[in-house]
């Protein structure tokens, strides 16, 4: 029997999956597309159909709440009071579904991406993330692939149905500022923090002097989305926590804006980093149990990534496969030790689950 393409692989994934509802348990997340494509491009594409097979046969996913009523995307006062409800959940992915036969993918991107990143946060992030597994899968396939096609409808209708804001002042559908000289850019939170604005500005929960980067190209959006991936990273590799899963996701969610910040138009690049940001030091208040030293300890005796992955295939947890797959990725795009030690520490944490 031949392997098993990336092609084959995701696709026969999608359409097996096709159906099968967006969470299970108390609200936890269906993960099974993303990792499925996250283990095809890492190589692992022959391993695919049987990590499905586990997923399905260990998780009891929620059906799919019923179709209500199209939502009208010429109507501003119609989507809007769409996002952020679950129940909508099918009218939203039958919106996108219709979007994508009627026009190229990258143009529904741009048109909706800017309506709902303000609401990256919802579900930690997990909206953008299969929105950003999808958009690589599309993007090496085509878009008459209609497997591709509909995942990534629902990607963007998951982000739109589970749409949550935490950034002052803005409301639900409105776009995030742009990146013009002077414009203001809303700090996560209750609006207490400074205001950012549009010309080296300063981070404030950094020291005195460190810029946030200009990132209105692809090139230094995406050296800004590296740097972030990788603080995070070191973070997580030394941060107290509760739990292993939670604060993965400031590092995956970075992540995943970075795998789409190339298909954006040049002005949606620095909002884009500026959310992932806050998303990720939000995430960072709400899990790590105490205060995060800046210089990450236990670096030293961490394999390298491409065993990391081994590792995290062997476990068979969809977040240990996801992030060490980031690991490997950034690893190749910026090279920075605290990558592999990150999803080392999240191997150890979650292999306790698995025995």
């Amino acid at each position: 029997m031949s392997p098993l393409t990336y092609t084959d692989a995701v696709g026969g994934a999608l359409e097996r999956l096709r159906g099968v509802g967006f969470e299970h348990g108390p609200r936890f997340v269906n993960h099974a597309p993303m990792a499925a494509e996250a283990l095809a491009y890492m190589g692992y594409a022959d391993d695919v159909p049987r990590w499905v097979d586990r997923n399905l046969r260990t998780h009891t996913y929620h059906e799919v709440p019923d179709a209500r009523w199209a939502i009208d995307p010429a109507d501003p006062d119609d989507w809007r009071s769409a996002l952020g409800d679950f129940s909508r959940v099918a009218d939203w992915t039958a919106l996108f579904e219709r979007e994508l036969a009627q026009a190229p993918w990258p143009e529904v991107l741009a048109r909706w991406w800017p309506r709902l990143l303000p609401g990256m946060s919802g579900v930690l992030t997990h909206g953008v993330i299969r929105t950003a597994h999808a958009v690589r899968a599309i993007s090496r396939a085509g878009e008459e692939n209609l497997a591709y096609r509909w995942e990534l409808a629902q990607g963007l209708g998951y982000w739109a149905a589970r749409y949550a804001s935490h950034t002052h002042g803005i409301r639900p559908g409105d776009e995030y500022p742009g990146t013009g000289e002077g414009d203001e850019y809303p700090r996560m939170g209750d609006g207490g923090g400074e205001t950012r604005t549009g010309s080296g500005e300063q981070d404030p929960r950094k020291g005195d002097g460190e810029q946030v980067p200009r990132t209105a190209d692809a090139d230094s959006a995406a050296a800004a989305l590296d740097g972030l991936v990788a603080e995070y990273a070191g973070i997580y590799a030394s941060a107290p926590q509760r739990h292993p899963v939670p604060l993965i996701h400031s590092i995956t969610g970075p992540a995943a804006v970075r795998l789409v910040v190339e298909h954006l138009p040049a002005a949606q690049r620095r909002p884009s980093y500026l959310v992932a940001r806050d998303v990720s030091a939000s995430m960072l208040d709400w899990f790590s149990t105490t205060p995060v030293t800046p210089n990450p300890v236990g670096l030293s005796g961490v394999p390298d990534v491409g065993e990391v992955f081994a590792t995290a295939v062997a476990i068979g947890d969809e977040h240990a496969i996801k992030l060490a797959e980031v690991a490997v990725r950034h690893q190749a795009l910026a090279p920075d030790p605290r990558l592999a030690a990150a999803a080392h520490a999240a191997n150890q944490g979650l292999a306790r689950f698995r025995r």
